[in-house]
């Protein structure tokens, strides 16, 4: 049973944890902003001409790219919280209907591997080279969050035996 608590523990800290990112995003707008418009105009990186011709200098798309980003995040959070809901509901099911019940944690990690991975490591890190700045570079946190996601998901997926 202590392996069950775990699972849903563990999904509504990931809950908190993209809520709270999505809500600082919103609340306090202006400060991840500026993040987001320095790496797509690619403004403190090496100015590589080769490359340079990716940046976007369209203030319209700077704020698409980030209510993206906060999307993501949002509905992170909210697929965690279901998968958690969902989970402490079967807690006392049997494995089968536990496994069930952890599709929307499933969904939860991969958004947010879709965010942190996919958003700022592939996009932001390689397409904008994110990398080659001193002071707008998140690849480090980036990566850290999506360790902390796959190994949640690693965990939360493993199979259940039944309650004896």
């Amino acid at each position: 049973m202590i392996t069950r608590w775990a699972k849903i523990v563990m999904c509504l800290c990931l809950a908190s944890f993209t809520f709270l990112c999505a809500a600082d995003n919103i609340f306090d707008y202006g400060a991840n902003f500026d993040f987001v418009r320095h790496v797509l105009t690619m403004d403190t990186t090496f100015h590589d001409p080769v490359i340079m011709g990716r940046a976007v200098t369209a203030p319209r798309l700077w704020h698409a790219f980030y209510w993206l980003i906060i999307a993501g995040e949002a509905s992170a959070a909210l697929f965690f919280a279901a998968g958690s809901w969902s989970m402490w509901h079967a807690r006392h099911a049997a494995a089968d209907a536990f496994q069930r019940a952890k599709h929307w944690s499933i969904a939860g990690a991969l958004t947010g591997f879709l965010v942190w991975f996919f958003g700022f490591m592939v996009v932001g890190g390689e397409w904008f080279a994110m990398w080659q700045s001193r002071v707008w570079n998140g690849e480090e946190g980036a990566f850290r969050f999506c360790l902390i996601i796959l190994a949640v998901l690693i965990f939360v997926n493993q199979r259940d035996a039944d309650r004896s």
